[in-house]
């Protein structure tokens, strides 16, 4: 019996499991017993935090687990919606989940760097229990956006998932924690109003919220180019927030200084994705002749982002706050893809988003190394790191030219294709991404020069020690991942194909 037969079979078996339920819920069952154990315990239990250390990540893995089985049964060349589970609900709403290549790449990267975010909180000791269930939650928020097939579950999840995320920044973040955490909430928050009034007109006007059905209206009847143009402004409102794209960024760089090591991984790695994925999934889908006609605005906005976020980033002092930079730089690189339309485009963001997903929740947990031992993220605190930890220095160096977009690494698959396709529609776009990568080099080498590299001047880190095992384990699933997308792009980008072809079709209304 080959691979083919084992798959076939698998999915006969499976056919009728509930598998994105099953995924989308096992984090939040996880909660639901961590909870159900504190309420069962008088008074404090020393070893009940350790307890529930191990639970949130066992219920982590198992969803991973879980993840890789549905990933397994899925087929990559059906550009349709698969696994499908529709239960009519009320008012004509239901509760309908479905995956295509894009959806479920997204949850397999989520599912993947949870159980890593668990293990870099293991140091966590300020009200465990509560933090490994906000965790959980969290995790079943995020997964629910992409196997939402239903445009108001969709919105409940895509907002939902800020009240956990608020809570973890308010409570467990640094100083100013209070402050980045109403200025993130709120951000994002006014700009999904928009989007609510947009996805009730679009019920009205369509008589579905079913995403699959409103899909089909948009390429036959269609909505009316006006009323496209209000929809795409409104969407436009809450994705572009999210992602974010300049000039409505300036949340980001506070949340990410203020929130714990593991929520800025989560923060970075899968919530601004959902921005690129909304545009993706709606916008060019959608309202084809609004995205057609704000096309240019795209690719200033995104031009802008990448220039002036690294220019910026190479004057900040503060790791996390240059690496938050770095992610709105990155991520312009996103939205030049997804508005060329074309298939390279499309494909080149959807592979940019899952690399820097993996190596910007990296280089935050890179960060967070060195400030468990010296509590400071201040750039100039170190130095010399190489001859006192020899293997951070090799892994920081990997996630480093990573983020550079080395050949070799994940980070080079997704720039060039956003570029190439760029540069099909738009020379000067094209050119000026190009100049964004030199500038990238730049602030992520400095970086690594002055944090790494020289003689160690500061007394303070005569003492510091190497990597221990359990950060060893968070990071050789990165460094894997990393280099396996960079040396073989094509198991990702034959798995997005047919996704990525339909999103292209459907912009372009012809050939891709």
């Amino acid at each position: 019996m080959n691979w083919a037969d084992i798959v076939v079979g698998l999915r006969e078996f499976l056919r009728d499991w509930p598998l994105l339920s099953i995924v989308t819920f096992l984090p939040a069952a996880g909660a639901l017993l961590v909870l159900a154990a504190r309420a069962t315990l008088p008074g404090e239990n020393p070893g009940f935090d350790r307890g529930v250390r191990f639970i949130t990540l066992i219920f982590t893995i198992v969803t991973f687990a879980a993840s890789v089985l549905a990933f397994a049964v899925f087929d990559p060349t059906n550009p349709g919606y698969q696994m499908v589970e529709n239960t009519p609900w009320a008012f004509g709403l239901a509760y309908r989940l479905g995956v295509d290549g894009l959806a479920m790449s997204l949850i397999l990267l989520t599912t993947f760097l949870t159980p890593l975010c668990i293990l870099a909180s293991w140091s966590i000791e300020k009200q465990v229990a509560s933090y490994m269930v906000l965790f959980l939650i969290l995790e079943t928020l995020m997964i629910g956006v992409f196997c939402a097939q239903d445009i108001v579950l969709f919105y409940f999840f895509f907002e939902a998932g800020l009240i956990p995320m608020f809570i973890l920044i308010g409570v467990w973040g640094g100083a100013r924690r209070v402050y980045a955490a109403f200025k993130f909430f709120l951000y994002t928050l006014l700009g999904s109003i928009l989007m609510l009034v947009a996805i009730i007109a679009m019920i009205a006007t369509a008589g579905t919220s079913n995403i699959e059905a409103l899909t089909a209206f948009a390429r036959g009847p269609g909505f009316d180019p006006q009323m496209q143009t209000w929809l795409w402004l409104a969407f436009f409102a809450s994705f572009a927030v999210k992602l974010p794209m300049w000039p409505v960024h300036t949340w980001l760089p506070d949340a990410h200084v203020e929130a714990p090591t593991a929520a800025s991984v989560v923060l970075a790695a899968v919530l601004l994705k959902m921005g690129g994925y909304g545009f993706l999934r709606f916008s060019l889908p959608m309202f084809p002749d609004a995205s057609h006609l704000f096309t240019p605005m795209m690719f200033a906005l995104s031009v802008v982002a990448i220039v002036w976020a690294s220019l910026v980033a190479f004057r900040q002092l503060d790791m996390k706050k240059l690496i938050a930079y770095s992610s709105v730089a990155h991520m312009g690189f996103v939205t030049l893809g997804i508005f060329s339309g074309t298939m390279q485009g499309v494909q080149g963001a959807i592979f940019q988003m899952l690399s820097h997903g993996i190596i910007s929740g990296a280089l935050f947990l890179c960060v967070g190394v060195v400030y468990d031992r010296m509590h400071t993220r201040e750039i100039a605190f170190y130095g010399g790191l190489v001859n006192r930890m020899p293997v951070y220095a090799a892994v920081f160096l990997l996630f480093t030219m990573g983020n550079v977009g080395l050949p070799g690494t994940s980070g080079f698959p997704g720039e060039i294709l956003t570029m190439v396709g760029a540069f099909q529609v738009s020379v000067w776009a094209a050119a000026g991404a190009c100049l964004g990568v030199i500038f990238s080099a730049a602030y992520a080498l400095t970086l690594y020069r002055k944090v790494t590299l020289g003689v160690v001047e500061n007394p303070k880190l005569e003492g510091i020690v190497d990597m221990d095992a359990r950060e060893w384990a968070t990071f050789v699933p990165l460094v894997l991942a990393t280099l396996i997308m960079g040396l073989a792009p094509g198991l990702v980008l034959n798995f997005t194909d047919a996704s990525a072809r339909a999103v292209a079709t459907a912009f372009t209304g012809g050939a891709p």
